[in-house]
């Protein structure tokens, strides 16, 4: 050893209270993608309420219909079977999802959002230069207001909406994936044809 790794070794072992080495156990076993220890159900309940709050939207749901319309939306249920679900109608199932940042693609698929968010026509006069129904460019505006609104937050709650309900589905695919794989892959030339 030369005289500065000698040094760097003394240093060490006078930080340490004298330990030589010090080693990590790893907790996560290998393969597993990591979980927060509250249950699915707890976490979305902790998104709706933090919303709730900071947005004071006015909804007749309650927590638990707004956590079935985020897992409605999450399993590519339409507004009107999560309404037919929750008992409700489509319209307060729409609004609740615009309301929770959880926007389709298909939400404004027919007109470009960023030119209707900076026009102040009427509805109406909307409704005729995009030759859609005035209650269609009312539907718009309430998404380009939604989008703002998440955009203002960093798309946080959508973030954290996808944290909890996409990766839930991501890794209970991967494992169905992975036994599968396996499966094939231990079957793979085996002779299945067997007579007893």
């Amino acid at each position: 050893m030369n005289e500065k790794t000698e040094e760097l070794r003394d240093i060490f072992t006078d930080v340490t209270d004298g330990e030589e080495t010090i080693t990590e156990s790893q907790e996560d076993t290998r393969g597993s993608l990591p979980t927060d220890d509250r249950s699915e159900r707890e976490r979305l309940e902790n998104v709706v309420t933090q919303m709730l709050e900071r947005y004071s939207f006015e909804t007749a749901l309650s927590t638990d219909d707004l956590i079935g319309v985020a897992r409605g939306f999450y399993d590519d249920k339409s507004d009107g079977d999560v309404a037919d679900d929750l008992e409700t109608d489509e319209e307060t199932v729409f609004e609740a999802r615009m309301s929770l940042h959880l926007i389709g693609e298909d939400d404004a698929d027919e007109v470009d959002l960023v030119a209707i968010r900076s026009r102040d026509e009427s509805d109406a006069t909307l409704a005729d230069e995009y030759d859609v129904t005035k209650a269609q460019i009312q539907r718009y505006r309430r998404v380009a207001e939604a989008q703002d609104e998440s955009r203002a937050a960093n798309d946080r709650y959508r973030d954290e909406f996808d944290s909890i309900l996409a990766d839930a589905d991501l890794s209970s695919h991967m494992t169905t994936d992975v036994r599968e794989d396996g499966l094939e892959d231990a079957t793979e030339g085996m002779e299945t044809d067997v007579e007893f």
